[in-house]
């Protein structure tokens, strides 16, 4: 029996995302986000016999998040319990572990969470977190000024601008596009806040040819979606949103082949198991940690050829009443990042139909992809309102 359709998202919960401070840590904002997911769903905390976690960049609860999560959540006898480590691409592998466990009866309802609290209140301390970017420096890499995500990222976007001649234009249209459909979302960090073609060349460089507003936010909080079988979730609260393809690609990052993306071979999985094609896809959400990473997961899923990512964004399809609706809550550039989970959560808003001002008019089909690393492992979702 196939995957497709066997599993549906039956809750989402989210918290505020942000500058919050109204939790002391990771594990307080995934247990609040449980909770709320269950809330969404209709559903008991008791009802949940399997608990999921992605840790996030705060380092002090990758270890035993899982447990002390369960702990603090008072959750007893569960079947299924894990932290998965798979960078961006997290909430993609928690839902495809949690769709296959349920599917094979190893479990019925799994909570996936994902958490994280970098921002730290305003004190007269503050100094000390920027150090800690520094102490992750190694090596010749040190010497030379290359560590982090936005490095790796920008070497990506160089030699894509030196293959194939994108210019910074090309990233800044991803950037006002997702700008905009944030402008439309209560949640998003930039809500109501324009940003214009001006406003972006003139923000500060983070790692060139990286601007600012080329990098995604930092933000506080957590997301959580319940995953169950389909035949539960029809008799739940919400619009069941079905898991119709899974997939996964990990090209690791590959030193001989900077744009080498996952989703190329994520994609083949994924499509396969829901029996659908590129062009039956109604609404994209795809990793943004960086608007590069938009370009080249465009391309690796073929919606324009490897190159032609530049041009293919430029004229406004995007965007709000665009051709090909893209990161509709604002993505991780100017809604909140929550590594994989942002994609996966707007995607399942939009296929419920609960976007309000930014519900796209077709919803039936979602494709979501995560990313982790630089480039180095990918997850791919085909979520659909149907099964």
């Amino acid at each position: 029996m196939s995957l497709r359709a066997a599993t549906a998202i039956a809750g989402l919960g989210m918290t505020s995302m942000g500058r919050d401070f109204s939790h002391s840590d990771p594990l307080s904002f995934a247990a609040d986000a449980v909770i709320r997911a269950l809330a969404d769903a209709g559903l008991q905390r008791e009802a949940l016999d399997g608990l999921l976690v992605s840790p996030g960049a705060v380092p002090q609860d990758q270890i035993n998040g899982p447990f002390a999560l369960q702990q603090m959540l008072g959750l007893r006898n569960l079947r299924l319990t894990a932290s998965m480590i798979a960078g961006g691409a997290g909430a993609g592998a928690m839902v495809t572990h949690a769709a296959q466990a349920i599917h094979a009866g190893m479990a019925r309802t799994v909570a996936c969470v994902f958490a994280d609290s970098p921002i730290r209140p305003p004190s007269a301390n503050a100094s000390g977190r920027a150090g800690e970017s520094f102490a992750r420096a190694q090596g010749l890499n040190a010497s030379y000024g290359y560590f982090g995500a936005p490095a790796g990222y920008a070497m990506v976007a160089r030699a894509h601008m030196k293959r194939y001649g994108t210019t910074q234009d090309h990233l800044a249209a991803i950037a006002l596009a997702q700008r905009q459909w944030a402008n439309l979302n209560p949640q998003a960090q930039f809500y109501e806040r324009p940003l214009t073609l001006e406003e972006y060349h003139s923000s500060r460089w983070i790692a060139a040819p990286l601007h600012l507003y080329d990098c995604c936010l930092v933000t506080n909080g957590a997301i959580c979606v319940i995953v169950t079988s389909a035949e539960r979730a029809r008799d739940l609260k919400q619009p069941p949103v079905y898991v119709l393809g899974l997939g996964q690609g990990h090209p690791g990052g590959d030193p001989a082949e900077t744009l080498a993306c996952g989703a190329s071979i994520a994609k083949e999985s994924a499509f396969a198991m829901a029996g659908v094609k590129l062009s039956d896809i109604d609404v994209v959400e795809l990793y943004d940690c960086f608007t590069i990473t938009v370009l080249i997961s465009l391309e690796a899923y073929g919606f324009c050829a490897p190159g032609e990512g530049g041009p293919f964004v430029s004229d406004g399809r995007l965007g709000p009443h665009g051709s090909l609706p893209l990161n509709t809550g604002g993505g991780q550039l100017s809604a909140y990042y929550m590594w994989g989970m942002t994609p996966l959560s707007e995607a399942v808003i939009q296929v419920r139909g609960q976007g309000g001002k930014r519900q796209v008019p077709k919803h039936e089909l979602c494709l979501v992809s995560g990313n982790g690393g630089i480039l180095s492992t990918h997850s791919t979702l085909v979520l659909g309102a149907s099964a």
